[in-house]
C-alpha cells in the first residue's frame, strides 16, 4: 500500500474545498494515527550470539578432503564447546513431542534439518542453514601478486 505524506492530504483537501473546521479535525486525526504508539512494556534484552560452524567429518577425513557443515549461533559468553549438547538436548526434547515419536531424529543432520527452531531455542542454540553447506579450506595467506 503507497504511504503519502500528511501534508499532501491536507493541500489535496483544500483544493477539494473541504469546511476548514473538518479539514483541522481530519489533519489532527491523520498526526495522531501516523504518530508511533508508545510501548510501556520493555522488551527483554537482546541476547549477544555468536556463529559456529558444525562440521561433518564422520570417517575423520577432515585435513584431506572436502567436508560440510551447518552454520549456527548460540549466545556469545557460552562455550563453543556446548553446541553439540544444546542440539541433543533440542533433538531430545522434540523425540519426545507428538511429531518426534511418530518421526524420531537419529543423527545430528536430521535433527538440524527437521527439528523446529522452538525446540533449538529452548536448548539456546538457533540453526542458520538447515542443509548442510560445503566448507572450503585456506592457508590463511594471500599471494603476492
Amino acid at each position: 500500500m503507497p504511504k503519502i505524506d500528511v501534508s499532501k492530504v491536507a493541500e489535496i483537501l483544500k483544493k477539494n474545498d473541504i469546511s476548514p473546521a473538518v479539514l483541522r479535525r481530519v489533519i489532527e486525526e491523520m498526526n495522531l494515527a501516523v504518530q508511533p504508539d508508545p510501548t510501556d512494556e520493555e522488551k527483554p534484552p537482546v541476547v549477544k550470539k555468536q556463529f559456529i560452524i558444525l562440521l561433518s567429518d564422520p570417517d575423520g577425513r577432515l585435513p584431506k578432503h572436502d567436508f560440510v557443515g551447518w552454520v549456527l549461533q548460540i549466545p556469545e559468553d557460552d562455550s563453543p564447546a556446548t553446541t553439540q549438547d544444546r542440539i541433543f538436548r533440542g533433538s531430545y526434547d522434540f523425540n519426545s513431542s507428538k511429531k518426534g515419536r511418530l518421526l524420531p531424529v537419529k543423527t545430528v543432520g536430521e535433527a538440524i534439518e527437521n527439528v523446529p527452531a522452538k525446540f533449538f531455542k529452548e536448548a539456546d542454540v538457533w540453526v542458520k542453514t538447515k542443509t548442510p553447506v560445503l566448507v572450503l579450506k585456506t592457508d590463511n595467506e594471500i599471494p603476492k601478486e
